[in-house]
């Protein structure tokens, strides 16, 4: 699904330099590779304010934190999603509050979200899923009316550029009050271990979220308010300053791949290709494809891949109401249909930096016979 060690490979020696530098400069936590990492990514995100940390769950449950989300708040989140923005919710003892998604780009359904909001709505969880921003016009005009706050779970879309038709404009994680994301090792800017940071515009905010990071603490052996440790290790900070350089040409062999796919598999009865946003750039975290369920599912056709040694995965072969830890919240099948469907015809092909022409003409002529013995 991902080569990391053909990425690796393609810079090698400024990875070497990178690590040696930290270990003669003996600053494994914090010190000038941290504050550079953060100062550059800062760049890359038209000044923004980031905050690193030790992983993007972390970044999501600071956000949380510092926008004082308490007990019996409510968070409106999707319910075709990974885990973690719900993990989050219910580790600070507030509600998550579930409601469908977008038949054709995943991401969360904004009539779902104004419907879904109550007097004790505190907030929305944006998740800008495979690689594109979410609605966030539309988001944040509901933000906005109902005076709550907008997270952007931004891991799988560092980078992505949202410009709607009333010239609203940003980045990922710049837009609403709050973004996180990841550097776990697969995403498109992603470190050698775990890693993950905050992003604001707002300057108060993101000085809360520092305090929060080193235990609540500003000054040491002062707290002035709850906090956790967490912290992008030097070593990381040093991994990640290398490639962010190469972000932009990262996510356009991305394109270019996910292109390249369009091509190969757009004549294929039984396969839609995924659908771009108008109001959204796409840097194809994931190239996810759908498979018509009146031929088969999507589980068919990942076991047929792997037979011709293919990799494929389904992100998510469940969605959040029928995962066994969130019984308590009540929702039953049926609740959130586009999720419960999608759960059984999505299924993400390989994607990453070094995917050749070969193998991608290789993965769609597997795909077409594949698809074949159900036609």
């Amino acid at each position: 699904m991902v080569d990391l060690e053909g990425q690796t490979a393609s810079i090698r020696p400024q990875i070497d330099e990178a690590i040696a530098r930290v270990l003669d400069s003996s600053r494994y936590i914090g010190g000038e590779e941290v504050m550079s990492f953060e100062n550059e990514l800062s760049t890359e995100l038209d000044g923004a304010f980031v905050t690193s940390c030790a992983n993007g769950t972390d970044a999501l449950q600071i956000a949380l934190m510092a926008l004082g989300v308490e007990t019996d708040d409510e968070i409106i989140v999707p319910a075709f999603t990974f885990i973690s923005p719900v993990e989050v919710i219910a580790l600070l003892g507030a509600k998550p509050v579930l409601v469908d998604v977008y038949p054709d780009t995943f991401n969360i359904d904004c009539e779902a979200v104004e419907s879904a909001i109550t007097d004790r709505t505190k907030a929305v969880i944006a998740v800008h899923l495979f690689g594109q921003c979410a609605d966030m016009g539309k988001l944040c005009s509901i933000a906005k009316k109902h005076d709550i706050k907008l997270i952007e779970d931004t891991a799988q879309a560092i980078s992505s550029i949202y410009c709607d038709e009333k010239n609203m404009s940003g980045k990922a994680g710049t837009i609403g009050d709050i973004g996180t994301t990841s550097f776990f090792p697969s995403k498109n800017l992603g470190c050698f271990g775990d890693g993950g940071a905050i992003i604001t515009t707002s300057e108060t905010l993101a000085q809360s979220c520092q305090t929060i990071c080193n235990h609540g603490s500003e000054i040491r052996y002062s707290h002035s308010e709850v906090g956790v440790n967490s912290r992008l290790d030097s070593i990381q900070a040093a991994i990640l300053r290398v490639k962010l350089k190469n972000l932009k040409d990262y996510n356009q062999a991305r394109r270019q791949a996910a292109a390249r796919y369009d091509s190969l598999l757009e004549s294929i009865p039984g396969i839609t290709v995924p659908h771009r946003n108008k109001r959204s750039s796409h840097v194809f975290h994931q190239y996810t494809i759908q498979i018509d369920p009146s031929i088969t599912d999507n589980k068919s056709i990942k076991e047929e891949l792997q037979l011709a040694d293919i990799p494929s995965a389904i992100y998510y072969p469940a969605p959040i109401h029928e995962q066994k830890a969130y019984n308590l919240l009540d929702y039953k099948e049926g609740d959130f249909p586009v999720s419960e469907k999608l759960s059984k015809t999505v299924l993400s092909l390989p994607m990453h930096t070094e995917l050749s022409a070969e193998q991608q003409e290789y993965i769609a002529d597997r795909l077409k016979e594949a698809i074949k013995k159900w036609i």
